[in-house]
């Protein structure tokens, strides 16, 4: 892959994994686009390089959310940190649903991405959930079992292409009744067992076709796919603080209407391929 086009999807990355836009689907969108990705294409040579890029946001939730993580850690050597173990148990159950779907639907959710129509019509569907917010408002202060379950569902939903992780499983969190800024740290929290796992699933697929885990690294770690993770975690860790704001505000639904426009532009376009 050509450098300028890694770093490309690399800032598409940053800012669609934190914005509630949808990272998959624009990753998807744009690398056909870039010519990178065919129309009808489901498994593509460089699965990895998403992996990859995920990665690189991972370390934007990292820094970002580093408070959080250090308490959640200390906690596993401090009794009286009750409620970040909790948090701890409810980030694990979260996890659950999304690892189930895999199981259940993998060849589903592996040809998802060979039909950029389909693709772009669950971007519009991305605009429908980010209403939510809009019309319900969570009162609890605290994630428990039931929001966590019901938030690891609408995590699992969101491995579709073009449906966003983070604005489901925020308009789940306060469906389940718990407020928009505590879902929203919990989403994002979320995305660091989902992430490396689909990088743990990643390296076990490359081992198996190389038989080397230096040879599987390598392939991972070129020159190309670095720089798109570098631009993935610089642009995520600015989108996150965009996100949590709008949160913070309310207004979380504007970015429902980029959309509908993205979905429906996408929907035409591909149409004609």
């Amino acid at each position: 892959m050509e450098l300028w086009k890694a770093i490309i999807v690399g800032i598409v990355q940053g800012l669609a994994e934190f914005l509630p836009v949808s990272s998959s689907g624009h990753i998807v969108l744009t690398q056909y686009l870039l010519g990178i990705r065919e129309v009808g294409a489901a498994h593509q040579e460089d699965l990895s390089f998403e992996v990859v890029l995920h990665l690189g946001t991972l370390v934007s939730v990292l820094i970002f959310f580093r408070k959080s993580l250090w308490a959640l850690t200390m906690s596993l050597y401090k009794k009286e940190m009750v409620e970040e173990r909790k948090m701890i148990m409810w980030l694990g159950i979260a996890t659950v649903p999304a690892v189930i779907a895999t199981l259940l639907f993998k060849d589903f959710f592996d040809e998802a991405p060979g039909k950029p129509v389909f693709v772009s019509s669950l971007l519009v569907v991305t605009g429908l959930i980010l209403f939510v917010p809009r019309f319900i408002k969570g009162k609890a202060s605290k994630v428990g079992l039931k929001s966590s379950l019901v938030m690891g569902v609408g995590q699992a939903f969101a491995i579709l292409p073009g449906i966003s992780r983070s604005g489901s499983t925020i308009a789940a969190g306060l469906v389940s009744g718990v407020k928009a800024e505590k879902a929203a740290e919990f989403s994002f929290l979320m995305s660091l067992p989902a992430i490396m796992g689909g990088f743990v699933l990643t390296m076990k697929d490359k081992m198996e076709q190389t038989d080397s885990f230096g040879e599987a690294l390598k392939s991972c770690f070129n020159g190309p796919y670095l720089a798109g993770a570098i631009a993935a975690a610089m642009v995520g860790l600015f989108a996150i603080y965009l996100v949590m704001g709008a949160v913070k505000r309310g207004k979380l639904e504007y970015f429902s209407y980029y959309c509908f426009v993205a979905g429906i532009a996408g929907i035409i376009y591909f149409s004609g391929s």
